[in-house]
């Protein structure tokens, strides 16, 4: 593998062993991938971000690469953390754990890291172009950069992301490359295509039928950024896609051909989507909490859900996830005054995968993302998966009518 003269010096340790730890990490991933050089990176987004994932060897983990120099060299965000770094106490988060939570904060930021907390970063300020590579972490993200921005990024572990953030490379291989960004499977989409969660079903089917392939769907008329985000992270849920292509929508598939020769077709037709949501369904008609935001909620989703529950007084607990940014939008639009007057609550930095959720009682849950409902199941909630007003009903009646 080549490496200029300005990487063998950070390899070497010329710029301190926080630099040449992070080198010494990225060459090792491109030797093991077979890259055949380094390409600089415009921005990094680094996932492993809640105490409750990294745990106190996480927290020192960070501490030690922080006091050995560890700095970035490029705009890089943080992921979303266990808690609202802000509002945590009014939410009713545990103190200790909260404590630990600003630890790993404090980390990140010694390292010169801002700590946005979003899996939206492109809603935050962190917004590449197209064909900029990028080092970025978090599975949703990473597929929204690859196939709707047209970014290139693999989908980084927490440590290799946090090495390509202080040396500003990353190994070029996997999506980097443009053999490898050709789509195996031509998915024809013929099921109705209305919702949100529409969207979330099939990219649920998707990820199970391709596992970590590239897919080229065709059919789509029409899908709003929201729809496209959620489409992605179902994929990514599920079966590891971390990139997809629609033709006359994504902007790879506008440019040209991105349909590899030897590709397999398949049809997902409106059976599929109802066995989806069907397989996601719970018996339970009784819901503690109905979260949305996953990924992070837009401001778009924040006004909808706020005209759908204005004047009402919701008898399920409602949590909406987001950037702090996007929250203080919603704030200056008084959309969080209608939320919280009815009941809901806008809660941000956080995830309800990587939050400490068990601790506040909730059982019976209602999503409307694919990839809520793939992760929370596998933590002990009973979940309900449909419609986002399907949701926003839960919510007023506390019930989930069939």
């Amino acid at each position: 593998m080549h490496l200029t003269k300005e990487e063998e010096k950070m390899l070497e340790g010329e710029y301190g062993p926080g630099v040449q730890k992070a080198m010494e990490i990225i060459v090792a991933l491109g030797k093991i991938y077979g890259a055949e050089r380094l390409v600089p990176v415009t921005s990094v987004q680094v996932a492993g971000v809640s105490y409750k994932n990294l745990g106190d060897a996480g927290i020192e983990f960070l501490e030690e690469w922080a006091e050995a120099g560890g700095k970035v060299r490029v705009p890089t965000t943080l992921n979303p953390a266990g808690m609202d770094l802000d509002d945590w106490q009014r939410i009713g988060f545990d103190l200790e754990f909260a404590e630990k939570q600003l630890k790993v904060i404090s980390a990140f930021q010694k390292m010169g890291i801002m700590p946005t907390c979003t899996c939206t970063p492109y809603l935050a300020g962190n917004v590449p172009r197209f064909g900029d590579h990028i080092a970025w972490a978090e599975s949703s993200a990473v597929s929204y950069a690859n196939s709707v921005i047209g970014a290139r990024t693999n989908r980084e572990g927490g440590p290799s992301a946090i090495a390509a953030a202080i040396t500003g490379r990353t190994a070029e291989f996997g999506y980097h490359l443009d053999e490898n960004r050709k789509a195996r499977f031509l998915i024809r989409v013929e099921a109705e295509m209305k919702d949100y969660s529409d969207f979330g079903a099939l990219g649920y089917w998707t990820g199970l039928q391709i596992k970590n392939s590239v897919p080229l769907f065709t059919e789509i008329k029409e899908a709003s950024n929201d729809e496209l985000k959620q489409l992605g992270a179902s994929a990514a849920a599920s079966g590891a896609v971390a990139l997809y292509h629609i033709e006359g929508i994504t902007p790879e598939a506008k440019i040209g051909n991105v349909l590899a020769d030897d590709h397999e077709e398949l049809v997902f037709e409106d059976k599929d989507k109802k066995e989806i949501q069907e397989r996601l369904g719970w018996e339970e008609t009784e819901i503690d909490l109905v979260v949305f935001g996953c990924p992070h909620a837009s401001l778009e989703e924040l006004r909808y859900i706020a005209q759908k529950i204005k004047g009402k007084k919701l008898k399920a607990e409602l949590w909406i996830t987001t950037s702090k940014a996007v929250k203080a939008l919603a704030q200056r639009a008084g959309l969080e005054k209608i939320i919280e007057e009815a009941g809901g609550r806008i809660v941000s930095d956080a995830c309800a995968v990587v939050a400490p959720v068990k601790g506040f009682g909730f059982k019976n849950i209602a999503v409307n993302s694919g990839k809520y409902a793939w992760y929370l199941p596998n933590q002990g909630f009973n979940v309900r998966f449909g419609s986002t007003d399907k949701c926003i009903e839960a919510a007023i009646t506390g019930r989930w009518e069939e």
